[in-house]
């Protein structure tokens, strides 16, 4: 790996993520950058070269926290800080790894020295480091949710606070805030999409030169890495140059009433919740001002600022494909502008490679799915279809029916007491939520059980030699709190795609019911996983991931027809369960069977599948059965599967949350008596 990164101004079209770096590079209170794109787009490329354009930061010799020598902080944890010399050092770029501790964010606090010695030793973490340069979270949506929250809520207010037990330690942390992510591994949270500053959607250009061009100069850096950016100093120069002179002109920029307006009434027009965005636009135009070297914002300036401050903020759930209706910007900007014939419409404003250059409209995303608006023709009979059909297609089968609307379901949690990823799903020993015992540490105490550390530590006084008022702890008087919090859980749904299930109402029906559950899945923090089974087999239409909203396109266009392979897909689910344990041991599985219970196809298909079920019941394996079975004659078959998977069943209709009251109950008691 070279120590020489590739030069900011050499990668190749992106205008929207240069520019919005360069935005907060001009005024870190924009609030930060999220880039969302595929893999391969130069996305962390781009990221790391931009800690090369900024200037070099003064700080106070021996100060671990980079405190500024003309205005130190006064409640510096290396401080006071006396008047004296400074000296300089580069610009940081700090990198959290998704793996990361809370004491490695945020600092570790010595509890034995501050319980016995009453001294706040403190270990910096890495928002001290990233304080005056950029914080860069790659794939920061695979990060845990609190450490999001934790490094926001530094990002916002400026400061990191470490609390243990009543010794808290607070020290400046203020940085420019990447993160990177891919959506296809999941999504964040739209309370944290919203903490973003700014969000810009990236892919690689479909323009044969262009790519040309980037693959040329990629080899050129790796062939000679010094060469290639001694090649591109000059412009570099240039850049870092007109980036100090922006944050200069930046406190003499003007943001006029006119301005104002179309920023509230642009973010009224487009229903985005609460304040943040119409402050966030606001600093994004006034950023946008100062780096093409004005004092008045425009109402191009406005226009961009929308362009990069709200797509983000428009989406209500994991399946709404984020971007900004352009016409209705303009509209809305044209509406309350408040231009005189002597402001005539200005030109862009220049971009980091020139005139028009970022700020352009996300690309384009149709709606999820693939399903056309018209939808198929009804379908006749219900059956499977006579003879064997192949699982990718064949004899008797139907065209994709789209998803009836999704309505909010009941919990189905796993019983017992997991260890697993932190989540909303399944009681677990997590390391946050409510107290529940203590424990000796094992490794790094983190939380801190005061009353039993006092109790262990109280017989021990005397031989100990107290004589004051402190009480002498040691190291072994330690305790690390125990609690119990939730986790979230691989939710593995096997669907029924076979001809019985092919009515078009039915399987509408059963795809919304689906969806639901995937909605309810994403709210929870869980992985997701689809298997389908019909014709003579059974396909992973998805294999496990945190990307709920993938799995929600493959389930629209999910065709159906063709016999019943039920023993076929549990086989296969079975499989997918026993890879997904190697990966992730700690994990726990929720198996989610969409299905009338019925089987066809083979020798005895009945007996097969449940032979194929009682493998998840010897494993202890938490299931749910929906029955999908219709119509006034009922044979009980998915009942009767639930009983062999050792789960439960319920309908369709018992599965919306005002019908299933004792639905989770029956999960657990179920689990109770399994493990009885």
């Amino acid at each position: 790996m070279t120590s020489t990164p590739f030069p900011f101004t050499a990668v190749v079209g992106q205008d929207d993520l240069r520019l919005a770096l360069l935005l907060n590079a001009v005024s870190p209170a924009v609030g930060g950058v999220l880039v969302r794109g595929e893999k391969g787009t130069a996305k962390s490329t781009a990221v790391r070269a931009l800690s090369a354009l900024l200037p070099a930061v003064a700080v106070v010799p021996g100060c671990r926290f980079s405190c500024s020598p003309g205005a130190p902080d006064p409640g510096c944890p290396d401080g006071p800080h006396e008047p004296g010399t400074a000296t300089e050092r580069p610009s940081r770029m700090v990198e959290l790894p998704v793996g990361a501790s809370e004491d490695r964010l945020v600092g570790a606090l010595d509890i034995e020295r501050a319980l016995a010695e009453g001294v706040k030793a403190f270990e910096p973490g890495l928002l001290a480091d990233a304080h005056r340069g950029i914080l860069y979270v790659d794939e920061v949506n695979l990060l845990h949710d609190h450490l999001v929250d934790l490094l926001l809520d530094a990002a916002a207010m400026g400061a990191s606070y470490v609390e243990r037990e009543g010794v808290s330690v607070r020290h400046a942390s203020k940085f420019l805030l990447v993160g990177t992510m891919n959506p296809e591994e999941g999504e964040l949270r739209p309370q944290l999409l919203d903490r973003f500053g700014l969000t810009v959607e990236v892919s690689a250009s479909r323009e044969p030169d262009q790519r040309v061009e980037v693959v040329r100069r990629r080899l050129a850096h790796d062939d000679d890495p010094a060469g290639f950016a001694a090649r591109w100093a000059d412009e570099e120069a240039a850049v870092r140059a007109r980036i100090v002179a922006a944050r200069e002109l930046l406190p003499s920029v003007t943001l006029g009433d006119a301005a104002l307006r179309q920023i509230a009434a642009t973010c009224a027009a487009f229903e985005v919740d609460g304040m943040r965005a119409d402050i966030v636009m606001a600093r994004t135009a006034t950023a946008l001002a100062a780096w093409a070297g004005r004092t008045d914002v425009l109402a191009e300036d406005v226009r961009r600022a929308a362009l990069l401050a709200l797509p983000h903020r428009r989406r209500r759930n994991p399946f709404d494909a984020p971007g900004l209706d352009e016409d209705k910007l303009d509209e809305t900007l044209e509406e309350f502008g408040d231009q005189g014939e002597d402001d005539p419409d200005p030109d862009p404003a220049p971009g980091p490679d020139g005139p028009g250059g970022g700020g352009g409209r996300p690309p384009e995303q149709g709606p999820q799915g693939g399903a056309d608006d018209t939808g198929v023709p009804p379908e006749a009979g219900t059956g499977d279809e006579p003879g064997p059909a192949p699982a990718g297609g064949g004899a008797g089968e139907r065209s994709a029916v789209r998803a009836a609307e999704p309505f909010r379901t009941k919990v189905l949690s796993v019983p017992g007491l997991g260890e697993g990823a932190a989540g909303r799903r399944s009681r677990a020993r997590t390391e946050h939520g409510r107290t529940t015992g203590a424990r000796r540490p094992r490794g790094a105490l983190t939380k801190l059980h005061l009353a039993a550390t006092v109790q262990a530590a109280a017989p021990h006084q005397r031989e100990r030699g107290r004589a004051g008022r402190g009480l002498v702890v040691r190291r072994d008087d330690l305790r690390q709190a125990t609690r119990e919090g939730r986790e979230g859980n691989l939710v593995l749904f096997v669907v029924d795609a076979s001809g019985s299930m092919a009515a078009r109402q039915r399987m509408s029906a059963v795809k919304g019911a689906v969806l639901s559950l995937l909605l309810d899945a994403y709210q929870r923090r869980d992985k997701v996983g689809l298997v389908t089974f019909r014709g003579s087999a059974a396909d992973v239409a998805l294999p496990p991931t945190s990307s709920v909203d993938a799995a929600a396109a493959r389930l629209e266009s999910l065709p159906t027809g063709g016999r019943t392979p039920l023993a076929a897909g549990l086989l296969k689910a079975h499989e997918v369960l026993r890879v997904e344990r190697l990966r992730d041991p700690a994990r726990r599985a929720l198996v989610v069977v969409v299905t009338d219970g019925r089987a066809t196809g083979g020798v005895e298909p009945v007996a097969l599948a449940e032979r194929a079920a009682r493998l998840f019941a010897a494993e202890g394996t938490a299931s749910v059965v929906v029955d999908c079975e219709s119509g006034p004659i009922r044979l009980g078959l998915a009942g009767r599967l639930a009983g062999e998977l050792g789960g439960t069943a319920v309908t369709l209709d018992e599965l919306r949350a005002d019908s299933i009251a004792g639905l989770v109950k029956d999960v657990r008691d179920t689990g109770t008596r399994r493990a009885a």
